[in-house]
């Protein structure tokens, strides 16, 4: 598993996903600046991703839904605040209705993913995700938020290894 640490501080309001990956940083980042090996690991294992739109630039958007064993579909999206490629991305994180428009009756999450280089070589991954409240943030982590964070990201290896 290549996840070393999951934080969560109630009172920041913030869950922090540290992961380390045998990898480059350019690499690891083509993850996400790709659509289609986003659609690789992005949710948890028996729900793969459909990346329908991907503009990773600022202000550009992306949206995908997930489709679960039965068939039944969740919906989400990234509004794009930050890019600096290959190193480090800021999006709000919502869901979706099934039109892939915003549903306002859930939490936005920011987050923001940072790559670094490992000394000796490979990449340290830091995903810190912001809820809005302490409210949001339990309500998500009660939904499976970290389970799902933790599924994803433990099925990156296998991308970056060719099998996924």
């Amino acid at each position: 598993m290549p996840i070393s640490r999951v934080d969560k501080d109630l009172d920041a309001h913030t869950m922090t996903v540290v992961a380390e990956y045998d990898a480059p940083v350019e690499r690891v980042w083509r993850l996400y600046a790709d659509p289609r090996q986003l659609e690789q690991f992005w949710g948890p294992p028996g729900w793969p991703a459909t990346f329908v739109e991907h503009d990773l630039r600022p202000g550009g958007r992306v949206t995908y839904f997930m489709t679960g064993p039965d068939g039944e579909k969740s919906a989400g999206y990234w509004d794009v605040l930050e890019v600096e490629a290959p190193r480090r991305f800021v999006v709000d994180d919502g869901f979706a209705d099934a039109a892939g428009q915003p549903n306002t009756q859930m939490p936005v999450t920011r987050m923001e993913l940072e790559l670094t280089e490992r000394a000796g070589g490979g990449t340290t991954m830091t995903f810190v995700s912001t809820f809005a409240s302490t409210d949001a943030m339990k309500q998500l982590i009660e939904m499976g938020m970290e389970e799902g964070m933790r599924a994803a990201m433990g099925q990156i290896e296998g991308v970056l290894a060719g099998a996924g």
